[in-house]
């Protein structure tokens, strides 16, 4: 992170939480439901969040579709 902030040079950084939870939050969703076998159910009780959310989320990362 210090990285990439450092290479803007004195730029200021736009929706950096939503760019960061993008690199993070789709590939560990991909992960647990791998993990859940496709379980939504499942893999929002490892995640800790409501299966709806959940499918909200993945959805949004287009690893579910509408």
């Amino acid at each position: 992170m210090r990285g990439y902030l450092t290479a803007l040079n004195g730029h200021r950084p736009a929706d950096l939480y939503k760019l960061v939870l993008g690199e993070v939050e789709k590939p560990l969703f991909r992960a647990v439901l791998d993990y859940a076998d496709g379980n939504q159910s499942e893999a929002a009780e490892i995640l800790g969040i409501n299966r709806g959310t959940l499918r909200k989320k993945l959805i949004a990362y287009k690893l579910l579709d509408a």
